[in-house]
């Protein structure tokens, strides 16, 4: 079974910097696309980056310039690092794969984390 497990959320004031990593863990073959999104409350989930095994990234246009989503492909591990944080920032992030082929050849598709908490207090 393929999971994936977020880290790295936390505090931090209005113009900070956090880390999130997510690392895939099982019998994984590959995983094409990855994708950080995040939750406030009572709002609906929503994309923040993602990130094709090649490198090519996509942001939504209230993180550009202040998030960067990276990988390392050999780790099946995603990072998002977050700097110049603001408290509309402040949700639960979950990272995504749509799709994971595991050695076996079978397909786990949208695979979620559990989410990690980021809070930022103005």
């Amino acid at each position: 079974q393929v999971q994936l497990v977020e880290s790295g959320g936390g505090l931090s004031q209005a113009g900070g910097s956090l880390r999130l990593s997510c690392a895939a863990s099982g019998r994984i073959f590959s995983i094409n696309l990855m994708a950080w999104y995040r939750q406030a409350p009572g709002k609906q989930r929503e994309l923040v980056a993602q990130i094709t095994s090649g490198g090519m990234t996509n942001y939504a246009d209230s993180v550009k310039g202040r998030f960067t989503i990276s990988r390392e492909n050999a780790k099946n591990t995603m990072y998002l690092e977050m700097n110049s944080l603001r408290p509309e920032d402040t949700a639960v992030y979950y990272c995504k794969a749509p799709l994971i082929i595991t050695d076996s050849g079978r397909y786990e598709n949208n695979v979620w984390g559990q989410g990690t908490q980021v809070t930022v207090s103005s």
